[in-house]
């Protein structure tokens, strides 16, 4: 398999966990162990998925760990939007991190498509997919 570092996929994660630890940084004290904790293992969790996956041998085991990313990031988007109705997380913040999240979910689901689609001896879904990729690398 490819180095996960490589992976466009991998690096959005990446990003969105480098973006709700810094915002996670001034909730307050009494969340630490709460929902600070939460959105913090999360969203390290879609990332560690992928990169997880990647390491296993054949498509069928990194797409079944790329189906537990996309559960984490659902479990994530719940917390994120639990934050901002405490008021804990800025409403423009929050959607920030949502858009971030639901153009990774679609990237997630694209990657899935194209190793099913390589596993059968499709390439011209791969070539496609790879230009939607790029659009997707700036998360």
């Amino acid at each position: 398999m490819k180095d996960f570092r490589d992976l466009k996929v991998w690096q959005c994660a990446h990003q969105i966990t480098l973006t709700v630890y810094r915002c996670t940084r001034n909730f307050p004290r009494k969340e630490t162990y709460g929902i600070v904790s939460q959105l913090r293992r999360c969203s390290a969790s879609v990332a560690a998925n992928i990169a997880e996956g990647c390491g296993r041998s054949g498509n069928a085991e990194f797409g079944r760990f790329l189906t537990m990313a996309m559960g984490s990031g659902s479990e994530l988007e719940y917390f994120l939007l639990l934050a901002r109705d405490l008021e804990y997380l800025a409403a423009e913040k929050a959607q920030e991190v949502l858009t971030m999240r639901r153009m990774l979910n679609r990237l997630i689901s694209k990657v899935q498509t194209d190793r099913e689609n390589a596993g059968q001896g499709s390439t011209r879904s791969v070539n496609r997919s790879d230009r939607r990729a790029r659009a997707f690398a700036k998360c």
